[in-house]
Order: C-alpha cells, then structure tokens, then sequence
C-alpha cells in the first residue's frame, strides 16, 4: 500500500464527499460529531431516513468514498470517527503500521454483485478460459479475494493471467474500450457492466463470508459519548434495515435506484435477492467474526502481497460491544 501523507488524505476525505448533509439533531446544542465513511454511495443513510431513524441527538456527516481503502486511509489520518469495510481493507491497513482504529461491529450483510464479468460480445464465457487473458481486479479489496478463490477453483493461478489493478470505474472504462478481458469488481460497477450487455462468468457470492466490520478510530473509541454515539447509530442501521423488510421495501428501492441509476423494479429485486441472502444484522465483535478474516488474511499472505503475516485479532475490540448490544435492546 502506497504511503500518504496525512494532508494528502483528509484533501482526499473532502474531496470524495459525495454527501455532506449532517443529519438533523433532536439537539442542537450536543457537541458530539460523528464522521461516518461509506463506499459508493451512502445506503445506511438512505436506509435511515426511510425508517425514520435520522433524527439523532448527534450529528452525523457522511462521506463517501471509492473503496474501503480510502475511507481507513481516512480513519488512520483523523478525517474520520466511523465506517463500514469488508474484511480485507483492515488487513492492509494493519500491514501499513500501527493501526489507529479498531473494528467494533460487524454488518452481516449480503455478497451479491461481487462478479467476474465480461463485456458484450465476448467470447469469455468460463473462469477457465481467462488464462493468459488480462484482467482488471480492485487491489486489496474483495473482488482479488475472490478473484483468488475462482482461478484455484477452476484449477488456475494468479500467475496464469495478467492481472491489471483498477479502480472499479477505471476498470469498467477499460473493459468497455477492450484493454482488459475481463473485470472483478464489485457494487455500482458491476450494475453498470449488466447495464451496457456485460455478462458474469464468476460470482464471490458464495466464496465472501458476508462479514463486513465497522471501524472505528482510536480517539472515537476513547472517547465515552464518541462512543455511545457510534453504537447508537449502529443500533439505529440495524434497526432501519429490520423495519425496511417488513414491508417498506420500495422505498428504499427507490433511494437506491436514484443512487444507482438503476430502474426502479431492478433495485427492488436486488434488494430482496440480497436480504434473501443474508439479512442484514449488526452484531457485536466474535472470535469467529476474528477467524473469519484471519483466513482472508492468510490467503493474502499466501499471495505475497502482503509484507508479514498479520494477526487480525490485534486490531479488534469488545470495547463497544455492552454499549452496542444495549443500543440494539
């Protein structure tokens, strides 16, 4: 991982904001702030707001970010309290230094749209046919893990292709003009590839644990009502996505769609193939939530793009778990 300065990173934190409303407070006079990361597009605060549950007596700015990466990058450099990652993003960071954050909750969610795809017209229609082929991944992130994961399941190695890192917006540009073969990716960008013809030839939905941890920095977790705050708003997610399933469904759909510019009905069958997957829960920190992504980083150590081995136990807490847990009743 590229070092950063921490200038470089809070500009960075600015600039991708994508969403800087601060959801209205039931007290205007708290002093507690809460920066809260996201990637894409903010989902938890959309899915907030359809139940109702934005009102906080905190204040909540949001920012959206490209991937997990940016927004720990963020965290480590003090432009952020919170945020949401999959398991891999926390193992770079670690790799990089002293971590100053911890993960205190985990989001068990669904893993659809974490595709290998293909665009229109290609000739690709199998994992075993990408060898010798160029293929765009999102370093460190789900889409290499999986990415990983199928070639070996289909009797490949990383060394079989070649493999071209990308954003996922840089790597839909280059599977559009043909300077890849093929794309794992992940969220918006895999919608965007299905809308113009693009197919799928691989899936990580049943390879990804659906583990998705929340972090939260150092000083946040220090700090009594930082804290308390941030498992409130957890508990409220939990909560808003409890009370979207029980028949408000569309309306989220429909924020989702705007975000996504998807269709309407599209959004509101990802919506209910995802939860069918696995509903989304917020749960407090476990040893096997801890095992879970020792395994995700041993398989990044086994690829050597990893400097050490890391022991992903060293950068979780259960200092927010009675608070967490109290908060979701």
């Amino acid at each position: 991982m590229r070092a950063r300065t921490v200038a470089a990173v809070l500009a960075l934190a600015v600039l991708v904001s994508a969403c800087g409303a601060t959801a209205a407070s039931t007290d205007t006079g708290s002093s507690v702030t809460l920066r809260v990361g996201a990637t894409g597009w903010t989902q938890a605060q959309a899915a907030l707001a359809v139940a109702g549950l934005d009102q906080t007596p905190y204040k909540v700015e949001w920012s959206v970010f490209s991937g997990g990466d940016k927004q720990l990058q963020a965290l480590q450099a003090g432009a952020l309290d919170v945020t949401e990652t999959s398991e891999i993003p926390p193992i770079f960071a670690a790799a990089g230094g002293s971590p100053k954050f911890k993960v205190v909750a985990v989001q068990q969610a669904n893993t659809l749209l974490q595709e290998v795809v293909v665009g229109p017209g290609s000739p690709i229609t199998v994992i075993a046919q990408l060898k010798g082929r160029k293929v765009g991944y999102v370093q460190n992130t789900t889409a290499q893990y999986f990415l990983d994961k199928l070639l070996e399941q289909n009797g490949l190695h990383w060394s079989d292709i070649t493999a071209a890192p990308l954003s996922p917006n840089d790597g839909v540009t280059a599977l559009h003009s043909g300077a890849i073969d093929a794309l794992a990716s992940y969220g918006n960008s895999i919608i965007t590839v299905h809308r113009d013809g693009g197919r799928t030839i691989g899936s990580g939905k049943d390879i990804l644990s659906g583990n998705f941890p929340w972090e939260a920095s150092t000083e946040t977790i220090a700090d009594p009502a930082k804290r308390q705050a941030a498992a409130d708003l957890l508990a409220r997610i939990d909560k808003a996505y409890a009370y979207i399933r029980d028949g408000h469904e569309q309306a989220f759909a429909q924020k989702t769609a705007d975000a996504t510019h998807q269709t309407l009905a599209d959004a509101l069958s990802q919506f209910h193939d995802g939860e069918a997957q696995r509903p989304s829960r917020l749960v407090p920190t476990s040893a096997a939530a801890i095992a879970s992504q020792q395994a995700v980083a041993d398989v990044f150590t086994d690829l050597k793009v990893l400097p050490r081995k890391i022991d992903t136990a060293s950068f979780w807490t259960d200092e927010v778990n009675a608070d967490l847990t109290k908060a979701l009743g």
